[in-house]
């Protein structure tokens, strides 16, 4: 069974650019613009994983992160936040939060899917 990720970016070229990658090996990919739709489609949904921006407006991946957390059905769900931020202290801030790994934009399609995989148990 195909395994769907939530894939949270108020940029449309990137969301696309994280949807084509993901379907191109099986994934299904669910699109959010920000954290408040992805939290609205959280709570319809149970996804395999979430990958999220952080800087995006209403809500910011950390502030999306923790809330998923707070909620019983995601306090397992791997979390990756994909964004421009690339320093320590935004690192720990996203572990603090409950995320599960961090990968800094642009992204290497291979290294997104290799990463994706991991975090979903694919080898």
């Amino acid at each position: 069974m195909s395994k769907t990720i939530l894939a949270v970016d108020d940029s449309g070229s990137l969301r696309q650019m994280v949807v084509f990658t993901l379907k191109s090996v099986g994934y299904t990919v669910v699109e959010a613009v920000d954290g408040e739709e992805a939290l609205e489609l959280a709570q319809k949904q149970i996804f395999d994983l979430i990958l999220t921006d952080q800087n995006m407006p209403k809500m910011d991946g950390l502030t999306l992160t923790r809330a998923l957390r707070a909620m019983p059905q995601y306090r397992r769900v791997p979390i990756l936040i994909l964004t421009t931020e690339s320093s320590d202290e935004m690192k720990a801030r996203g572990r603090a939060a409950g995320a599960n790994g961090w990968m800094v934009k642009p992204f290497d399609p291979r290294r997104l899917i290799e990463v994706t995989g991991k975090v979903l148990g694919r080898s």
